[in-house]
């Protein structure tokens, strides 16, 4: 009797543990990349995340408020792990054009590779209203100024411009896209986005040199 008795304690269903706002908020973006990848963007929206994730729309509306609010936090959230990736790539890398190039390079793609086919539909998402477009500007805007600072060492008296920056972030997000469809390996797309970068920094420090000899300086 005792024994049936302990039993039937231990089945006892426990009380659900409510989770912090920052781990319901961690929850809520790892159910929505998985809806991504499983069901595509479109079929990404407040109602359906709640459903998926078994909690009520209330508590999802909560934390973004409008389907634009969730695809920023999406985004928000990949370029952070992007950032965190980097950041500690460039920390322990060889300090030389080569060094950096191969982290940026290696990094970037890694990230969206790590991502999947998700982080695609979610960037081309961001372009369908001004407002999300901005917000995307303004993070290529921080990714792109870190670039500039790990590699302007490189570029002697030179200067790294925003049209070659810009020229380097097509080229990485083309090249990761590939890569993420399969139409290209991943080290093809970190061999050609390192030669891409290196080309970049080369031409801005040979720029320098050509506009002093024509100068005269």
């Amino acid at each position: 009797m005792s024994t049936r008795k302990t039993i039937a304690q231990d089945s006892t269903p426990q009380p659900r543990r409510r989770l912090s706002r920052e781990d319901r908020l961690r929850q809520l973006l790892d159910v929505a990349w998985q809806l991504v990848r499983e069901e595509g963007t479109d079929a990404l929206t407040l109602g359906r995340l709640a459903e998926q994730a078994g909690i009520t729309k209330p508590v999802v509306y909560d934390h973004f408020t409008t389907r634009p609010g969730l695809l920023a936090a999406l985004y928000q959230d990949f370029d952070a792990r992007q950032t965190a990736v980097m950041d500690t790539a460039l920390q322990n890398s060889e300090p030389t054009l080569v060094g950096t190039a191969r982290v940026i390079a290696s990094s970037y793609v890694d990230c969206v590779l790590l991502q999947g086919n998700e982080i695609p539909g979610v960037i081309a998402a961001l372009a369908s209203s001004p407002e999300l477009e901005k917000i995307k500007r303004e993070y290529e805007a921080i990714f792109l100024n870190k670039c500039r600072s790990a590699l302007a060492p490189f570029a002697g008296a030179g200067e790294i411009t925003a049209a070659g920056l810009r020229a380097m972030l097509g080229a990485a997000e083309a090249l990761s896209q590939a890569a993420a469809t399969g139409e290209i390996s991943a080290v093809q797309a970190q061999d050609e986005l390192f030669e891409t970068i290196v080309a970049m920094v080369e031409r801005s420090a040979h720029g320098k040199a050509r506009t002093e000899a024509t100068s005269g300086t």
